[in-house]
């Protein structure tokens, strides 16, 4: 089986902060990561390989060059080649301009049988480059994966609903994006890490992919943020002390009362 996993490198949430003049992501000096939802994506990947042994795992991703890194900590992690789009005429992609872009490299990677992608980006959060790149492929899809399974070209998918799950029956080739229900993914082996850095990486450019400014970058996007900011911390909070319910109503209506609240 031949596997395409579409992964993407974004700032470690936890070190994020935001420009109060700009309203837009400091990213100088942000640690970046592998998108969560993506290495759960990789992960399941990684899991067919290890019950099927000849299964071939090519990981996608469109970015800065220093994605590089994440690319061979995916590698490291068991995949077996890594595809980096990069390219200035692709900076600014919204989703619309970013699946434009994903789904042509896997036009030129070709010859697969499963694309796999995380649900959302930590830093976008709109789930729909993957099922835009379904779309644009002209692949069947399904998206919130929590659990699948593979019999010869179809896979039983469970798919997470709000208040419940459906089981979906759907025939290679596919595409699905996975959420963190789905699996743990495993961490790099130290063999796996040697190997990774000695493995070429293969790097393309918007030419050759035959990408135009019409339909990838900035001016090509439909859509902008038109601004990010961080909400302003709450107050703190009080507990109110009482053994009884009785003790802890008392105390809340005091606690009301001083503040000319009732």
């Amino acid at each position: 089986m031949k596997i395409i996993v579409c992964v993407k490198q974004v700032p470690d949430t936890n070190e994020v902060k935001i420009d109060p003049k700009t309203g837009t992501l400091i990213r100088e000096g942000v640690p970046s990561i592998m998108n969560n939802d993506d290495a759960n994506a990789l992960e399941a990947a990684l899991k067919i390989k290890d019950a099927e042994p000849s299964t071939h795992i090519t990981m996608v991703t469109m970015g800065p060059p220093q994605a590089d890194v994440m690319l061979r900590e995916g590698l490291a992690m068991g995949a077996d080649e890594a595809v980096l789009v990069s390219d200035r005429l692709v900076a600014g992609s919204d989703t619309w301009a970013t699946s434009n872009c994903i789904s042509a490299a896997i036009k030129k990677i070709g010859d697969y049988d499963l694309i796999l992608a995380g649900r959302q980006a930590i830093d976008g959060d709109t789930a729909q480059v993957g099922p835009q790149i379904a779309e644009k492929l002209g692949l069947p899809q399904v998206t919130y994966v929590e659990d699948l399974e593979i019999e010869g070209d179809k896979l039983t998918v469970k798919r997470a609903l709000e208040d419940g799950y459906e089981m979906i029956e759907v025939k290679l080739p596919c595409l699905l994006t996975a959420i963190k229900e789905l699996n743990e993914p495993r961490y790099m082996s130290v063999p796996g890490i040697f190997s990774a850095y000695k493995k070429d990486i293969t790097v393309w450019g918007a030419a050759d992919l035959e990408l135009s400014a019409d339909i990838v970058g900035l001016d090509a996007s439909p859509t902008n943020v038109y601004r990010s900011f961080t909400p302003e911390p709450k107050g703190k909070g009080k507990m109110i002390d009482g053994d009884t319910p009785a003790e802890l109503v008392s105390g809340l209506l005091s606690e009301l009362k001083a503040k000319h609240l009732v």
